[in-house]
């Protein structure tokens, strides 16, 4: 069995502080064997900067994935074309840089491959992530069994539909973007880890990770105000899925969330 922590949208410095202080211990009081994360809005809750991401994987995250907000650094682009444990969108156009998918290895030599795609529903407009998901998945080698897709998308319909499409195909099709966690991770007839939204590991005292005043503002009164990131009640969200490494198939799934409280047990 490998066991696999996926992170939910780390959402600033508040995110990443939390990430600091509990995925190392966390992965030790759970036995996890791979630690994957979605780290689009790491730099001050939009993007992802070089630093960050060597902040980050000193911290214990193995692999990376992105979504829609993917070049909002610039300077991210050096690290999207050196580096073999990040991914940005399968469904960008093939000229975006970064590779579409990736594979690391567990302390055990377990090869695991992740690949993330944006969904289309009330998102920008983007190539298919159907398309590109059976392409994707089509050029992974067969004795990589274990491979974990990161939906990044609005719709929980649409993160349905990719589940259902996906299931016996990846061991797990896990949601980011919408920031709030859903209540609906299982097992899938074929053997796929699936949930709508794995949440957002940042401030909670926020709307999805922003100042509550900052949004409330600008949405009653139309003025183009600063979405400062919060920095209250941190917690962390994800998922833990055990996967079968001899067949790809999961065997558990279970939401973690560690708050401020539980975060200090770890740490302590």
């Amino acid at each position: 069995m490998v066991r696999l922590l996926f992170i939910g949208d780390i959402v600033g410095k508040p995110g990443r502080a939390i990430v600091r202080q509990v995925v190392r211990p966390l992965v030790k009081a759970e036995s996890i064997d791979l630690v994957i994360a979605n780290a689009e809005n790491s730099a001050g809750g939009s993007g992802l900067t070089p630093a960050n991401y060597r902040e980050l994987v000193d911290a214990g995250i193995d692999a990376f994935t992105l979504g829609d907000h993917v070049y909002r650094r610039r300077e991210i682009y050096k690290v999207l074309e050196s580096e073999r444990n990040i991914v940005r969108p399968a469904n960008l156009p093939d000229e975006a840089v970064g590779p579409r998918w990736a594979m690391v290895h567990t302390a055990a030599g377990v090869p695991v491959a992740f690949a993330c795609l944006l969904g289309r529903l009330f998102m920008n407009p983007i190539d298919s992530p159907w398309r590109a998901a059976d392409a994707l998945l089509a050029e992974i080698p067969t004795d990589i069994k274990v491979r974990l897709i990161d939906f990044h998308a609005e719709a929980t319909s649409e993160m349905q539909q990719m589940g259902r499409y996906l299931d016996g195909r990846a061991s797990a099709v896990l949601g980011t973007h919408t920031h709030v966690a859903t209540a609906d991770e299982c097992i899938l007839p074929g053997g796929t880890a699936f949930q709508c939204d794995v949440g957002m590991t940042g401030p909670h005292e926020s709307i999805i990770g922003r100042r509550i005043d900052r949004v409330l503002e600008s949405t009653l009164t139309a003025k183009p105000v600063p979405f400062d990131v919060a920095t209250e009640d941190v917690r962390l969200n994800g998922a833990i899925v055990d996967v079968d490494e001899a067949t790809g198939h999961a065997t558990a799934i279970r939401r973690i969330c560690v708050d401020e409280k539980r975060a200090a047990e770890l740490s302590g």
